[in-house]
């Protein structure tokens, strides 16, 4: 069986690219408990938590940190962000290739959190994906002022 991450990564697969470099691509979740619901994963193949290396797991969480900042100064409106990493299959990891969740989160949101928990889907996730890029672009140009 192919890894659907792996065949992302490759081009081989469609997602809605957030963030891209040599080693780490954030991609919106397509079944998103909320709008801007991110997976940030290596884009060398590791499968979970106990065979990543700790130097990998550290840049997963360092762009999710910075993709949690975007979701609270874009157009998301977040107050503040899940971060997750669901380690094997008893703690729900379905994709076996190592990533972080980030999940935006809004004051107040428990039962619509809830029901996206059920529902999982963004009716407009080209523009959830947009707000996020736009957001790390004005990010970026503030870190190198």
């Amino acid at each position: 069986m192919t890894c659907v991450f792996c065949a992302i990564v490759a081009g081989d697969a469609p997602a809605i690219r957030i963030h891209e470099d040599d080693d780490y691509l954030a991609i919106l979740d397509i079944r998103p408990f909320t709008k801007g619901h991110t997976l940030v994963f290596p884009k060398n193949h590791v499968v979970d938590l106990t065979d990543t290396p700790p130097d990998t797991v550290a840049g997963m969480a360092t762009l999710g940190q910075r993709i949690a900042r975007a979701a609270r100064v874009s157009g998301l409106h977040a107050d503040g962000n899940n971060i997750a990493i669901n380690d094997g299959k008893a703690a729900f990891q379905s994709v076996f290739h190592i990533h972080l969740h980030v999940v935006p989160r809004r004051t107040g949101d428990k039962l619509s959190f809830a029901k996206g928990m059920f529902v999982r889907r963004d009716p407009d996730r080209e523009q959830s994906g947009r707000l996020l890029r736009e957001a790390l672009a004005r990010i970026d140009t503030a870190e190198k002022d």
